[in-house]
């Protein structure tokens, strides 16, 4: 099950944040700045999403985007903007500039930012399902390629004139090919 990562410098909006987003049933990460959020996710990479204010001292939210977005790792990880201050359009610009996929502005309305989140939540678990068909599909041709190698090395084995066996690490004889049979 995916985290949501939240990321404000104020108490305040951390807990109006989680108020508004507990009722999704996801884990709820909390960051108290900009260098708190890049901590934590040097240890975890499973965000649906992340939400990040702009205005913050220290790291502000648009220099998190870009060390987030630099790393492979959490590239990825959709980032939505919260802001009651940086409004105006080159701020806008810049935040979808740095990776952000959306930018709201505070006061919000909380059924929007539920539904915005939900959204983020339900791709992450539609990539995990492919990823894990995915995995599922490699691991079935790589089954198959090393039983259509093992038939292969079976009728090369049957070809030869020479008498062939394989055996096991305890000595027991695991394979013997027609010669040995002939023989």
């Amino acid at each position: 099950m995916p985290a949501l990562l939240l990321v404000d410098d104020r108490s305040e909006n951390l807990l109006a944040l989680q108020a508004i987003l507990e009722p999704l049933g996801h884990e709820l990460v909390v960051a108290a700045g900009g260098a708190q959020a890049l901590r934590t996710l040097l240890h975890r990479d499973d965000f649906a999403v992340i939400l990040l204010d702009v205005q913050m001292p220290g790291l502000d939210g648009f220099e998190v985007a870009e060390v987030i977005k630099q790393r492979e790792r959490t590239s990825t990880i959709p980032i939505i903007f919260l802001t009651a201050l940086s409004k105006e359009d080159r701020h806008v610009f810049r935040g979808y500039e740095v990776g952000a996929v959306d930018y709201v502005f505070k006061p919000f309305d909380p059924e929007i930012l539920r539904a915005k989140v939900g959204v983020f939540i339900e791709l992450w678990e539609k990539t995990r399902q492919i990823r894990e068909q995915a995995e599922q599909l490699a691991a079935q041709e790589l089954d198959e390629l090393r039983r259509v190698s093992a038939e292969r090395y079976r009728q090369l084995a049957d070809a030869m004139p020479q008498i062939v066996w394989t055996s096991d690490p305890s000595g027991a004889a695991t394979y013997y090919n027609k010669r040995w049979f002939d023989y």
